[in-house]
């Protein structure tokens, strides 16, 4: 570009963007969305060429324009468009030659080859005519032979010509035989199956290759430049050729995350085929990723984020090939949302102490590990009974294997079902007056068994994430057996034990997705809107682990879907997002018999009403003494609690009567109008309906509400032995504050009151169930908290590998940029390729054709990407996210580590990483609720020497969780929460001192001792870390630095 061209842009005039395409995909809905979108920036004028221009008129007379977007469809003059382009010189999106290779599978297969990107093993069979025979070809019952590599079924046939789309799977004789015929979408069908076709075809040239099991999706990635791949999932052709489609008739896709190898393979398959925007097919098997087919040009379907990253990414292509004086910077606000009202992101999470301090420009993030509690859930509930009838006795034979002596569960659908079957035949259909003879346990057990049906009916329908059953004998007898031989062991009773509840609220995943949202916005810094999605990036590698629990693995999906702004619903998000891993977040069984102590001796405290102060204590340090944060009345409170609990009880039963009563009158087939727990979990708001009938919210109905308060009576307090239970308490404080929030609209009396009583209980009963002092704490958190400290750590210490690593290369190639730099050397800077991401972005989209050859030469040497550098997997890819989603043991037992760990015996005379303000505020911080997390970031001081302790800082906040003062106030925004049944978050606060500055060195230090040690760990299934990155000849890399030199231009940028 000429520097009067330059002059003209400057004064305004508009970078003109030809858009010659056939106008089928001119009018295509995402088209349209993007360019409507860069239209709205007011820097481009688009022209559109129209199929009549195309087609008909000579090339020159074609208009001029500044940037080309050009790609082959169906009927497109290809060659014209090429000379057009030889004539004019514009910028192209994608370029036009390698369009050609597109239409042929062998050629596709090669160039990926070539460029080391990984395919399915394949073969070819070239035919000259129809029905060639061919002496390399050979073809048996279950395999064919090519050149000697034999495919065994199921394999693919696949015509060589890209444009046919009729795709054959072979089957085995095993699995029936027979072929299935893939084929683009035709209504709601993508394959049909064809049982007698047992020879392949022989009519053309066909590639052959294997069939790779990919567990039932396909994964389709779209790429906008070389930095940017959306990629999203759809069911498979391959399952049942049904096409999965929305209530709008769409076909289901989601997004998912790609591996930094995938990241690597799209970014690959957009420099080996030079087209910038290319959608491609990526098949998952076995842990490895292959790509199977490039289809060039193609944009995703129904994503507004998707279209405003596209536009963006886009404009910033213009720019940097014909603007490059003006900002390409992305304004906070989009120009085309102006006008769209606010969205309320951040109503449910307060700012706390100002979590994101300044710091250095030279620091940046380099990792973010959180570790999160689940949302708001329904109380964890039990019914324990010890059962004598056959049919439950059968049936504990039937599902384990007939065997007298071992104990069964029961959590699948049909087994539930089952279970429901029998318990309906046992509950007597009407119960016995006060005044008839049967015994209370008799009743007892008739009310126990009616829970039992009334939990397994709830919800219509099973999902066993929710309930659970097991079904232990305790005695047998011998008796003959069936054939007459001998004898056999038979059991006679039998423990059930239901669980139940603990499930997910509406108001919980709201948390969740709101708190993701909020990290989105606030956890990194210099992300501004996040607009560039973090997923979609290279910069950014994301793990998300949960326990086993259903609420938390929810509560990790519904993060996950504010987090990265998904849409739909959160199954499809939790299978392909989120890992379990039980051992590292489930589970107390390591600590359990501490734990027994601790509450041994809380009770101690308790019911004697003295409390022992420990030699440690001092009033600088209260949290030192046994039983700190207990009231010193706790006593007297006891009995208050057992009396509030009583009258709450009793107004439940009345409502329960009611119900009931109602009930029997029915069939009892008939049940209370079913509440759909997957239903329920896809909405974040409260069943209206419900609340205006005056029922309990959610899926309880009033006999299970009564069940549950009258057990938590029952356990509190014994008063045969006049003895209390402590451990009921935080049970109590869970239903209390549950009801409270959920089912205010039943003005139940003396509630509030039993709130206050059991909420002064809880905050001293709980933090001391894992430790009576700071010893004990650190013994059982360690213990709990063992597997995830190492992981933690493990997380740590790749990051600031992965980031040494980094920085060398990027010292290397710095100083080989400078030691070519000629005496033309301005005011730019030396090209940051490694570490800020922007600044790669930059120079990726830049084309040879974007300058005039002159300058083109000129920069050869300066500003090309050196190949050996030039394989760092991704140099910008480069924040790390670990989230952890757990329950509250694991948050107790983690910040008892944080702040106690310098207790230990090894650390003796080490500074605490949690600063006295921060031990002082988290002392009164009696509860980590729901939401509560604790988050450990990772900063680099690029400034400072490799060696140096002070490259790395660490810095630790945590939040509370849910804020429960709207549960203790009375003014209006406590009525709107209220309303909403939705407690906000608390926002971070920090763990140390403003200014402090606590090295990645120390805190491994202090750590280490508590910390599972990382030869401990399994070894991963793909090599971690950066080893793996330089794998690829650099004979590959030369190429792809050659044939489209996307890092010329690098240096247009000030490296901020």
């Amino acid at each position: 570009m000429g520097g009067g061209d330059e002059e003209e842009i400057r004064g305004n005039k508009k970078i003109t963007v030809g858009v010659c395409v056939m106008e089928k995909k001119v009018f295509s809905a995402p088209m349209g969305q993007i360019l409507d979108r860069l239209k709205a920036f007011g820097e481009f004028e688009v022209i559109y060429f129209g199929d009549k221009v195309i087609l008909e008129e000579p090339i020159e007379s074609w208009p001029i324009c500044d940037c080309l977007i050009a790609f082959y469809s169906s009927g497109y003059p290809l060659e014209k468009a090429e000379a057009y382009a030889a004539l004019r010189k514009p910028f192209l999106v994608n370029e036009l030659d390698p369009q050609h290779l597109l239409h042929d599978r062998r050629k596709v297969y090669e160039r990926l080859e070539e460029f080391g990107i990984p395919v399915p093993r394949y073969a070819l069979v070239n035919r000259e005519e129809p029905y060639q025979d061919l002496d390399y070809f050979i073809e048996e019952e279950d395999y064919v032979e090519v050149h000697g590599n034999r495919f065994w079924k199921p394999f693919v046939e696949k015509p060589v010509d890209g444009d046919n789309h009729s795709i054959m799977i072979y089957y085995p004789s095993s699995a029936g035989g027979g072929m299935k015929k893939l084929f683009r979408k035709v209504g709601n069908r993508s394959s049909e199956f064809h049982p007698e076709v047992r020879r392949v075809r022989r009519e053309g040239s066909y590639i052959y290759e294997e069939f790779m099991p990919t567990g039932g999706t396909d994964v389709k990635v779209y790429t906008v430049g070389p930095e940017y791949a959306h990629a999203e999932a759809r069911k498979s052709p391959v399952v049942d050729g049904v096409v999965m489609r929305n209530t709008d008739g769409k076909e289901v896709r989601y997004p998912v995350l790609l591996t930094p190898n995938e990241k690597q393979m799209a970014r690959d398959v957009c420099i080996a085929f030079r087209q910038a925007v290319c959608g491609f097919d990526l098949l998952r098997s076995d842990g490895c990723s292959y790509v199977c087919d490039v289809n060039g040009w193609s944009f995703v379907k129904n994503s507004h984020k998707y279209y405003d990253d596209a536009a963006c990414v886009l404009r910033k292509m213009f720019l940097d090939a014909k603007a490059p004086h003006l900002s390409s910077a992305i304004p906070p606000t989009l120009p085309w949302k102006v006008n769209e009202p606010v969205q309320p992101s951040e109503g449910l999470t307060r700012q706390g102490s100002g979590i994101i301090g300044t710091f250095g420009q030279s620091e940046e993030l380099r990792c973010v590990i959180v570790v999160i509690r689940h949302g708001d859930r329904t109380p964890k509930q039990k019914v324990k009974l010890k059962v004598t009838e056959e049919k439950l006795l059968n049936l504990m034979l039937k599902y384990n294997g007939g065997r007298p002596r071992s104990e069964t569960k029961l959590k699948s659908a049909v087994q539930l079902q089952d279970l429901l079957d029998a318990t309906r035949m046992l509950v007597p259909r009407y119960r016995p007056g006060r005044g008839s003879d049967s015994e209370a346990e008799d009743i007892e057990h008739a009310e126990k068994l009616r829970q039992v049906k009334a939990v397994l009916e709830e919800g219509g329908h099973f999902s066993g994430i929710y309930r659970k059953v097991q079904l232990k004998p305790l005695k047998w007898v011998k008796v003959p057996k069936s054939n007459g031989e001998g004898e056999e062991e038979r059991p006679v009773e039998a423990l059930m034990v239901l669980k139940y509840g603990g499930v997910l609220t509406h108001a919980g995943r709201k948390q969740a997705e709101e708190l993701g949202r909020y990290f989105r916005n606030n956890m990194y810094p210099g992300e501004g809107t996040g607009l560039l999605r973090l997923h979609s990036t290279y910069r950014h590698d994301l793990k998300i682990y949960s326990s086993d629990e259903g609420r938390v693995q929810m509560s990790a999906a519904a993060f996950a879907k504010g987090l990265l702004d998904l849409e739909g619903q959160l199954t499809p998000i939790l299978v392909s997002l989120v890992s379990k891993d039980s051992s590292m977040l489930d589970g107390l069984d390591n600590a359990s018999i501490e734990m027994e102590e601790a509450k041994a001796r809380l009770n101690e405290i308790i019911t004697s009403g003295a409390r022992k102060i420990h030699s440690n204590g001092t009033s600088k340090c209260p949290w030192m003494t046994d039983g700190a944060g207990l009231p010193s009345n706790a006593s007297e409170l006891l009995p208050k609690l057992v009396t509030l609990t009583k009258k709450v009880t009793e107004q439940v039963r009345l409502l329960a009567k009611d119900e009931d009563e109602t009930l029997t009158e029915a069939s009892p087939y008939d049940v209370i109008p079913p509440y759909d727990q997957a239903k329920a979990l896809g909405k974040t708001n409260i069943d209206i309906d419900r609340i205006a009938a005056g029922l309990p919210c959610g899926s309880e109905g009033f006999l299970l509400m009564y069940a549950r308060w009258r057990k938590l009576e029952r356990d509190l307090y014994n008063e045969r032995k006049e003895r209390f239970d402590i451990t009921q308490i935080p049970d109590v404080y869970d239903s209390c504050k549950y009801d409270l929030l959920h089912n205010a609209h039943l003005n139940l009396k003396g509630l509030d009151e039993l709130f206050k009583v059991a909420q002064l209980l809880a905050d001293g009963v709980i933090p001391n169930e894992y430790g009576i002092n700071p010893k004990q704490k650190l013994k059982i958190g360690s213990k709990i908290a063992r597997r995830l400290l190492g992981k933690v750590l493990i997380d740590l210490r790749n990051t600031r590998e992965e980031a040494l690593n980094v920085a060398e290369l990027k010292s290397n190639q710095d100083k080989c940029s400078k030691s070519t730099k000629n005496g033309k050397d301005d005011k730019d800077s030396a090209p940051k390729f490694f570490i800020n991401g922007d600044d790669t972005r930059r120079s990726s989209t830049t084309s040879e054709i974007s300058m005039d050859q002159e300058d083109d030469d000129d920069k050869e040497t300066k500003y090309r990407l050196d190949p050996k550098y030039a394989n760092v997997r991704t140099p910008e890819r480069h924040v790390r996210t670990r989230l952890y989603f757990t329950s509250e043991s694991h948050i107790h037992s983690l910040m008892n580590v944080l702040r106690y760990c310098n207790l230990d015996e090894s650390l003796q005379g080490e500074d605490s990483l949690i600063c006295q303000t921060a031990l002082k505020r988290l002392y009164k911080t009696k509860e980590l609720d729901y939401m509560s997390y604790i988050v450990i970031r990772m900063f680099e001081n690029t400034e400072v020497a490799l060696e140096d302790p002070k490259r790395f800082r660490i810095e630790l906040t945590f939040s509370r969780g849910a804020d429960l003062s709207p549960l203790e106030m009375n003014d209006s925004k406590a009525a709107s929460l209220h309303q909403e049944h939705t407690l906000p978050i608390m926002g971070p606060e920090r763990l140390q001192e403003l200014g402090s500055y606590l090295t990645l060195e120390k805190m491994e230090k202090m750590i280490r001792p508590f910390a599972m040690p990382a030869e401990d760990f399994p070894p991963p299934a793909t090599p971690a870390g950066f080893s793996g990155y330089f794998s690829k000849s650099a004979g590959v890399l030369e190429r792809l630095v050659n044939l489209w030199p996307f890092h010329k231009n690098a240096a247009h940028t000030n490296g901020k």
